[in-house]
């Protein structure tokens, strides 16, 4: 019995190979046009294959909305800083730090509180932008680059006073941070690729 049942099986998979070869059976439309936007727009980004990777689980958002990709850029980055912000949290309630390594991780979280802040902020702000006329759109993206500008520089100095750090911690941290700055670098070149879109 289990021998015609494997016989049946197999019958079964050739026919539908057999099928797919000759055409008979048509293929579920794709998302393919949504994700070649996401690779052409992650062009302007200097860590293209983070930009692709971290964004194209959101293709059927963005479809291929200039905004929506931004807004989605930035939510990814928000939502990597909070992770790498926790992750820093519990790290240093688990580890026996000397004061020379507690003050650079204290800094880092400052930091990285003071980005959540703001990138927080940038993603309300581009919410709230649809439907704005130009002098409202651009007013409301200067806010934005702002924002993740210092974001930015909030992540480069964190990653700057893990020099003090050794071993293990220092490369669990920075290798979360430096995830972290890529991905908020790639959403500010999508802003500022947002703002040039709508001044042509």
């Amino acid at each position: 019995m289990a021998r015609i049942a494997n016989l049946l099986l197999a019958l079964s998979v050739l026919c539908i190979m057999g099928m797919a070869k000759a055409g008979t059976i048509t293929e579920l439309p794709s998302h393919n046009g949504d994700s070649i936007f996401i690779e052409t727009s992650c062009k302007s980004t200097r860590y293209r294959t983070v930009c692709v990777q971290s964004l194209l689980p959101y293709a059927y958002k963005i479809q291929r909305s200039p905004l929506q990709m931004a807004l989605e850029a930035l939510s990814v980055s928000l939502s990597r800083t909070k992770s790498a912000d926790s992750f820093v949290s519990n790290l240093v309630k688990h580890k026996d730090l000397k004061p020379r390594e507690q003050q650079p991780i204290d800094d880092c979280l400052q930091l990285m509180g003071d980005s959540i802040d703001r990138l927080s902020k940038s993603v309300q702000e581009l919410r709230g932008i649809s439907g704005a006329n130009d002098r409202d759109f651009l007013w409301h993206i200067s806010n934005v680059q702002t924002w993740v500008s210092a974001a930015l520089t909030d992540d480069d100095t964190c990653l700057d006073g893990l020099a003090a750090l050794d071993g293990e911690v220092k490369d669990s941290i920075r290798t979360r941070v430096s995830n972290v700055a890529e991905v908020t670098s790639n959403a500010l070149a999508l802003v500022n690729q947002l703002a040039k879109t709508q001044l042509e």
